[in-house]
């Protein structure tokens, strides 16, 4: 499978973020393209990682297909097939589109990222070591980093076009969306988490925190958009090294992470772009850690159709 920096489709490009480009399709749908960009420390690398798009799209197929019942979803088809049988006039661009293509119903997306934490990391750990609390909430005191919540917490944030996004109390979402969506909102989104939980720890998989997001349809119905339970949405650890008082390893790109922050530590990069040549056994370590996750949660190797 080639490696795919960038796609450029005939369909009017709706937007480029730092790993898909979205395509309109026409006034019901979009076509979802991940490449295999990465980013860290906010900086998009110069080296794709292979196999990274094709994973992040067709985990989220996979997921789309197993919580279908508890909320309906944008996915149409992740099966290159199935899109150029719906866009035939995209079969010269089949090498763009295998296996990293998603055709998807248009919603109006809902302007937060639903996040769900079970555990204290990255940036909620970061608030409650300074004020005890979480998006502006309070939380028990003496809780050490990685430590298991007692309950899965719903801990919105803003999206941010650049940079990080900022976790916000969920009376801000009730302001802006009105307490009934909200309120579905994130019901939704903990039952979706407790449902990844009960699938990835069986798995050796820890669902530390995720994000989800949602759309409206033209009726007000509620989807599932986006990308679900991936190694870039998710915060995946190994649950044979979670070790409460210090942040696990993570499923994803730790190994650049790594890398990278030891240039930092050596004053060798200031952390902004353009970003450092990454050598080839840290891509090549990206990539396993990306096919691992998909490994261990689908129960099979990736493969990519026709």
């Amino acid at each position: 499978m080639t490696t795919l920096t960038a796609s450029t489709l005939p369909l009017p490009l709706l937007r480029r973020g730092k790993v898909r480009e979205v395509y309109i399709v026409d006034r019901d749908r979009l076509l979802l393209v991940a490449s295999d960009r990465v980013s860290a420390f906010d900086v998009v690398m110069a080296e794709p990682v292979p196999s990274k798009g094709a994973v992040l799209t067709q985990l989220s197929a996979w997921w789309f297909r197993r919580l279908g019942r508890l909320v309906p979803h944008h996915c149409l088809t992740a099966s290159t097939a199935g899109i150029l049988a719906e866009l035939p006039a995209l079969a010269p661009f089949a090498d763009q589109l295998r296996g990293r293509a998603m055709l998807v119903r248009r919603t109006d997306p809902v302007p937060f990222e639903c996040v769900v934490r079970g555990y204290l990391a990255g940036s909620a750990w970061a608030e409650y070591r300074s004020r005890a609390t979480l998006a502006g909430e309070p939380l028990p005191p003496g809780l050490v980093e990685a430590a298991r919540l007692s309950e899965p917490l719903f801990s919105p944030a803003t999206k941010a076009e650049s940079g990080h996004d900022e976790n916000v109390p969920f009376h801000r979402i009730e302001e802006a969306l009105g307490p009934e969506l909200a309120g579905r909102l994130r019901e939704t989104s903990i039952a979706l988490y407790r449902e990844g939980c009960a699938h990835a720890e069986p798995r050796g998989i820890i669902v530390a925190d995720t994000k989800f997001e949602f759309g409206l349809d033209p009726s007000g119905t509620l989807h599932l958009i986006d990308e679900v339970l991936t190694p870039d949405s998710s915060r995946f650890w190994p649950a044979d090294r979670h070790d409460p008082g210090r942040s696990p390893p993570s499923f994803d790109k730790q190994p650049l992470r790594d890398y990278l922050a030891g240039l930092r530590e050596a004053g060798s990069w200031n952390g902004e772009a353009p970003a450092p040549a990454l050598p080839d056994d840290v891509v090549e370590a990206t990539s396993r850690r990306y096919l691992e996750a998909y490994r261990r949660l689908t129960g099979a190797d990736l493969q990519v159709d026709d």
